[in-house]
């Protein structure tokens, strides 16, 4: 049976077809202050004509890259999107439906709403993908890359927040795992791979969502709430948006020429 089922929405549509220092009062430290953190660089997103967004399961696509790709489109881009797993072992299933039937389609819906114009949906094992051939995992973004011909690919760092390369270079986590294959692929390829990420990773600089970023936000949130299947973690995925500006966080895995 293939690995891969592919479906096309439109952005006006729905979805059709388819086969994630303490300050004390009165105390005065006779330590030394640290050192304030240098300042992120800041500037605008990358340019692209066609983003390929790499996730390993539904609900990504919109709780971590939802604005981002949001404000690609507004910039002019199509977008595109790889899907490795079904993410059926969610432990959260607010529906009477199997998560590897269900949550692809709410992805399907997540994304139309985004303005994601292709998607590929693949059948690896969600939170095992440490168990699949990296070399097969690198094809299938390969194939991706080839078809949509995109100049520049998109995922979520696994290594958020984690300065220490060694730890990341080990993490046996679903994310690390596609970033590898990702990596791989997008060298191979000479396209350009970029990380939605956290402040604290190494090489991280903040990139503005364009003109609208309440208009940004307001569409991620959307998506997110796509994900019915999700639903009891909604309230913390709002909770977490409501708390971002009209700022996101990248870095660059496989830089493009002069980055």
């Amino acid at each position: 049976m293939s690995r891969t089922q592919n479906a096309t929405a439109g952005t006006g549509g729905s979805p059709r077809g388819l086969p994630p220092l303490r300050y004390v009062p009165g105390v005065v430290s006779r330590r030394p202050a640290s050192p304030a953190p240098a300042p992120l660089a800041h500037g605008p997103l990358p340019r692209a004509e066609k983003v390929l967004a790499v996730i390993a399961r539904p609900g990504q696509e919109s709780a971590d890259l939802g604005a981002l790709l949001y404000a690609f489109r507004r910039g002019g881009a199509s977008l595109a999107l790889l899907c490795v797993t079904r993410g059926e072992a969610s432990p959260l299933n607010s529906t009477s439906e199997r998560l590897e039937t269900r949550r692809p389609w709410e992805l399907l819906v997540a994304g139309a709403v985004i303005g994601i114009s292709s998607f590929t949906v693949a059948d690896y094992p969600d939170g095992a993908l440490i168990r699949s051939p990296l070399a097969e995992l690198t094809e299938l973004v390969q194939r991706d890359i080839r078809w949509h011909a995109p100049d520049l690919l998109l995922i979520v760092d696994p290594a958020a927040g984690r300065p220490d390369d060694a730890a990341a270079a080990s993490d046996r986590s679903d994310d690390a795992v596609v970033a590898r294959a990702v990596c791989a692929a997008a060298r191979l390829a000479g396209v350009p791979a970029v990380a939605r990420t956290m402040p604290g990773a190494r090489g991280a600089r903040l990139v503005d969502l364009g003109p609208e970023p309440a208009a940004a936000r307001a569409v991620q949130r959307s998506a997110a709430a796509a994900h019915a299947s999700q639903s009891e973690a909604l309230p913390e995925t709002e909770r977490r948006l409501g708390l971002l500006d009209g700022c996101e966080t990248l870095r660059w895995l496989v830089p493009a020429s002069g980055d």
